[in-house]
């Protein structure tokens, strides 16, 4: 169940206009030699020190499944846009191409190839726009975050941003993202079906209002649900309500019976965690946690750690699923090779670098990243080459790791990020080097 949002997700005709007008011309053109086309992105914004892979799962999904059926035909057939050949050779369509892709969880940098598509040119270019559209929305999320993650100092992490997430796919796309990257789950329920993500939730103020009294609703709650049992305190008066909680906890302790943690959603969360701390530890039993939740970044969350604020975990909405720092970043995915004659653009500004490339990564002796190379793939360089094989005439080349070999290999990438870079902050660049056979062949180009 990797394709979420519906037959629609899948759908060939989810991208631009202009790819399918683009491929009519190349098929009136006889135009079907050999492309490559790379995707990277251009620039960091100025809240990121580095970026995070993801999102290969739902492009090979993408890839290996293109296919225009009948119905996808009569929609292009009735724009009257589109000649009958051209629809008889879409209805023969597939991605007959190659793949090669940092796995995801790889740490990247601008100026780097994420992905290299090489197939026929109408093959490779019709990709473009969903490629672009699922590498850059999880990148997106996993680098923001694993931000988090870096922030958090080991604390429990939960995406709670469904809500304020740009539709249902970004939805369940972003709780995979964070997951990969390091967060613990998702309040997204859909999520644990699609990718085994692990699914968390408290209640809601409105369940506490609709009660008489406060505690009847804690006491209801805490009797009737079958998982751990968080208590939101903050509806009326926070410091009542954890004093309610202990009191609670003693009752239901004499009945197997446990309250894990309490929930605040407002207020100076540094003074009322640590003064709700104080209450709940008169509580008999196993110690009740903290969570908190509201708005946060991740300024918020290094700030209570570097006060050593009393919080257990922290609930994530708006700021990770929305990104509202840099709900974009710049990427492209533009042609390198065709017909086996390097291609670049020279826009300024916007100009690429030709050719087959490849990443080469060196590391110190700490075990921290050290030097990245950009090099043509036959000019290779000392270093961890970080693109990798992944689809060979369509078919993939073996299974692709699950979700939980991601997030241990994410978790070990952001070990080998220098300690400039773990910042929340800005506090250093990491310049990319480009070797001199790419720009040499860019400078032939």
């Amino acid at each position: 169940m990797s394709a979420p949002g519906g037959d629609w997700a899948s759908s060939p005709l989810l991208t631009d206009l202009y790819q399918l007008t683009m491929l009519q011309s190349y098929f009136d053109g006889g135009m079907h030699a050999e492309a490559v086309f790379e995707f990277f992105f251009r620039r960091l914004p100025p809240t990121r020190n580095f970026l995070i892979a993801a999102g290969l799962e739902q492009l090979v999904d993408y890839l290996t499944r293109l296919r225009f059926g009948t119905p996808e035909l009569d929609v292009l057939a009735d724009t009257g846009l589109f000649h009958d050949p051209f629809l008889a050779y879409l209805e023969r369509f597939e991605f007959s191409g190659d793949l090669d892709a940092m796995p995801e969880g790889t740490v990247c940098f601008p100026n780097e190839p994420i992905a290299r598509i090489t197939a026929p040119l109408p093959e490779a270019q019709l990709v473009e726009s969903r490629l672009l559209n699922l590498l850059h929305f999880e990148t997106l999320i996993a680098s923001k975050a694993a931000r988090f993650v870096l922030a958090a100092n080991d604390a429990t992490l939960v995406d709670f941003g469904m809500r304020r997430a740009h539709g249902a796919e970004a939805a369940v796309l972003a709780a995979r993202a964070s997951y990969l990257a390091g967060f613990a789950g998702t309040a997204t329920v859909l999520a644990r079906p699609l990718f085994g993500i692990p699914i968390f939730g408290t209640m809601a103020h409105s369940y506490i209002e609709a009660h008489d009294s406060e505690i009847e609703a804690f006491e209801r709650f805490a009797r009737g649900h079958r998982g751990a049992v968080v208590l939101l305190i903050d509806t009326y008066d926070t410091e009542a309500a954890a004093r309610d909680v202990v009191e609670l906890a003693t009752r239901l302790r004499g009945e197997g019976l446990a309250i894990d943690s309490v929930r605040i959603d407002s207020g100076d969360l540094d003074a009322l965690s640590r003064s709700v701390r104080q209450i709940l530890d008169d509580a008999p039993g196993d110690r009740i946690g903290i969570f908190v939740s509201g708005g946060l970044t991740e300024q918020d969350v290094a700030r209570f750690v570097a006060a050593g604020t009393p919080i257990d975990g922290y609930g994530i909405g708006t700021a990770l699923d929305a990104s509202t720092d840099a709900p974009a970043l710049d990427c492209a995915y533009k042609l390198q090779e065709y017909a086996g004659r390097p291609r670049r653009k020279r826009s300024p500004g916007k100009a690429t670098l030709p050719g087959r490339k490849q990443v080469y990564r060196r590391y110190g002796a700490d075990g921290r990243i050290e030097r990245d190379v950009v090099t043509l793939v036959s000019e290779p360089r000392d270093g961890v080459p970080l693109l990798v094989p992944v689809l060979r005439r369509g078919k993939p080349v073996g299974e692709l790791p699950d979700i939980g070999r991601i997030r241990e290999r994410c978790a070990a990438e952001l070990a080998t990020l220098p300690a400039e870079l773990t910042m929340v902050e800005r506090q250093a660049s990491f310049d990319v080097e480009i070797d001199e056979s790419v720009t040499r062949l860019a400078d032939q180009a």
